[in-house]
């Protein structure tokens, strides 16, 4: 299936998560791609938006290629990858220390005049575009899982089996659109993945007027 864009694929997500609807879930945006996702989710559900920051850490021979990933709170999770002989303690160290830097950052670019939002004894929906190995999502459901919510909800468009069965085991829900067996890359099932930038997310951040107020957490939708 090829959704029109991140907004579409949002949409068909909420519908899925519709049972959320009047208990005012935090949903948690992983950056940059999960926001424009996020909001639609947060709005059709009542909810209140966040970001939950991760990064990926990248290999000393491509930054671009992932061996593992860390959220802002310094959990990290690594991948196969990380045990290649090249992958050293000195090099993993400093890529670990330049990654929680550079989450930091983003958290005061995005949410400079608020404290990033207690998840403790609510429903959290964790959103992404979609995954590939999923390590983003992985370290943001692990770190979340030690503070607490009343109810872990991981939602995504896309995703090769084999990561959504990791997920699985990390959240107490998954929301996926479709797991096809061969997945190149995520950017090809939407007609438009334009990249998203530092200055959309902060303006999809803003509160919206009128939104709903804190209910009571049902947790068996």
């Amino acid at each position: 299936m090829k959704y029109e864009d991140r907004n579409h694929a949002a949409r068909l997500l909420a519908g899925l998560l519709a049972p959320y609807k009047g208990t005012y879930p935090l949903v948690l945006a992983i950056p940059r791609g999960g926001v424009p996702m996020g909001r639609v989710i947060a709005d059709a559900l009542e909810g209140e938006l966040d970001v939950v920051l991760v990064h990926k850490l990248g290999s000393p021979f491509n930054p671009e290629f992932a061996i593992g990933s860390i959220s802002e709170e310094g959990h990290v999770e690594l991948g196969p990858q990380a045990r290649d002989p090249e992958v050293t303690e000195e090099y993993l160290r400093d890529e670990i220390a330049g990654q929680l830097q550079t989450l930091r950052d983003r958290r005061a670019l995005y949410t400079p005049v608020k404290a990033p939002a207690d998840p403790a004894g609510r429903i959290v929906i964790v959103v992404d575009d979609g995954l590939a190995t999923g390590f983003t999502m992985l370290a943001a459901l692990q770190s979340l899982k030690t503070r607490k919510p009343a109810r872990l909800v991981a939602a995504f468009a896309v995703s090769p089996p084999a990561t959504l069965e990791r997920v699985k085991r990390l959240a107490d829900e998954v929301a996926c659109l479709e797991a096809p067996e061969e997945l190149v890359a995520v950017g090809r099932y939407f007609r438009d993945f334009s990249q998203v930038t530092d200055e959309e997310a902060i303006e999809l951040l803003q509160p919206r007027k009128g939104a709903g107020r804190r209910m009571t957490p049902e947790v068996t939708p």
